[in-house]
């Protein structure tokens, strides 16, 4: 639920800046939400997540109230949806990971289902509010997923409690991202020579 309501604020908070009406605030903060647990279900071939119970709908409304009544708070400044949208990516690369486990799925899959679940959500919310999709920008995003799904991974062959590995997984998504807007970190650009490309006729 923690994570459901950081990233419906994200969505949300997006939304706003790009003057939705409430309406589609809510289906931007929604589809942020639960756009990668839902593609991790058909993925898993399990019943969605969202569709046996109201609450994840009832968490969303909940957040556009408290956007609405906190905008000023909630709205001013990308710091505000950075730390929203840090811990919203954080818990649901843990929740994707343990259910894929919890599915019986190996460890390699449920890695990849977390970073399904944490950025997924996230792609479709660019899309709507006609952005370039953050997931395939050269900040460090599912490279954080990555890395806190591997992190999960060397901790529970190592045996330790199960809370351990969480932990460390949503604390290694974090940190990485933090550190990577502190310190300007970011991947490659991948250049291609414009003289080598089709001119167009």
């Amino acid at each position: 639920m923690l994570g459901t309501c950081a990233f419906a604020i994200s969505g949300i908070r997006l939304a706003a800046a790009k003057r939705f009406d409430w309406f589609g605030a809510y289906v931007v903060g929604l589809v942020t939400a639960i756009g990668g647990g839902t593609l991790r279900d058909v993925l898993l071939d399990i019943p969605v997540f969202w569709m046996l119970s109201p609450m994840y709908l009832e968490v969303t409304g909940l957040s556009l109230l408290a956007v609405i009544c906190f905008r000023r708070a909630l709205v001013g400044g990308m710091r505000t949806i950075f730390i929203f949208d840090a811990i919203g990516l954080a818990l649901f690369v843990v929740v994707g990971i343990e259910k894929t486990l919890a599915c019986g799925g190996p460890m390699w899959v449920a890695v990849v289902m977390g970073i399904v679940t944490g950025s997924f959500g996230g792609v479709i919310r660019d899309i709507l509010i006609n952005e370039e999709p953050l997931f395939f920008r050269k900040d460090i995003y599912a490279t954080a997923c990555l890395a806190g799904g591997l992190a999960y991974w060397l901790l529970t062959e190592a045996g330790t409690p199960s809370w351990v590995p969480q932990t460390m997984c949503a604390v290694t998504v974090i940190g990485l991202r933090v550190a990577a807007v502190v310190f300007k970190w970011s991947l490659p650009i991948l250049h291609v020579d414009p003289s080598i490309l089709p001119r167009k006729k």
